[in-house]
């Protein structure tokens, strides 16, 4: 049993050692071509917790004082950060999208959360994406411009977006929300998978 548990262990929590050897023998460079190093491993983890401080993706120090990664947060390094095909704000809204359908899929959820709920003035708008009203009316300007003026209406003097609006200026244009959105939802599904059983070190995504 004891012996089980180690195996499973070592398979959900990585070494720095075992994930940079991970990323060599599977060819995986930095976009310059190079081969990743133990200096370019350790930006890339302080990066991914910069990035997503809740998704709890590397432990606290063990006895023998290393850090180790959640296979989650190996899969996040390979799929985001050490890709070279996508911006990486892409690869990320991707990647959040591609946990939350496994997570939906494992616990029967058929209808996906609607993360917009209210249509927004400027000024609600400016608070929600944390942005100078210059760059909100930016954004719907090219809302707007891509045929999108029904998302768009006045009232008592005032211009209003619909739900529709705010959404696609998150999905195209204020994408960093989008992410948080994503990640926010999908910390929720977190403790829902946790709260039916299942333990988050359980490693059911696909590598």
């Amino acid at each position: 049993m004891i012996s089980n548990d180690v195996e499973i262990y070592d398979k959900i929590f990585l070494s720095y050692g075992k994930i940079l050897n991970r990323l060599n023998n599977e060819n995986i460079t930095k976009k310059n071509g190079s081969k990743i190093v133990e200096e370019d491993l350790r930006r890339a983890i302080q990066i991914m917790l910069e990035k997503h401080p809740t998704c709890r993706w590397r432990s606290e120090r063990m006895m023998s004082k290393r850090f180790y990664i959640l296979i989650e947060g190996y899969s996040w390094l390979l799929k985001v950060y050490f890709q070279k095909e996508k911006t990486m704000i892409d690869a990320d809204i991707e990647f959040f999208l591609d946990r939350i359908s496994q997570y939906e899929e494992v616990l029967k959820i058929e209808q996906r959360k609607n993360l917009w709920k209210q249509e927004m003035t400027i000024n609600e708008l400016m608070k929600y994406f944390n942005k100078a009203v210059v760059t909100v009316k930016e954004g719907i300007a090219k809302m707007i411009k891509e045929g999108m003026s029904e998302y768009k209406y006045y009232k008592n003097g005032k211009t209003i977006i619909k739900v529709e609006g705010v959404e696609w200026l998150c999905k195209n244009i204020f994408k960093q929300k989008y992410l948080d959105l994503l990640e926010q939802y999908k910390m929720e599904l977190t403790e829902e998978y946790i709260e039916a059983g299942y333990s988050y070190d359980d490693f059911f995504w696909k590598n």
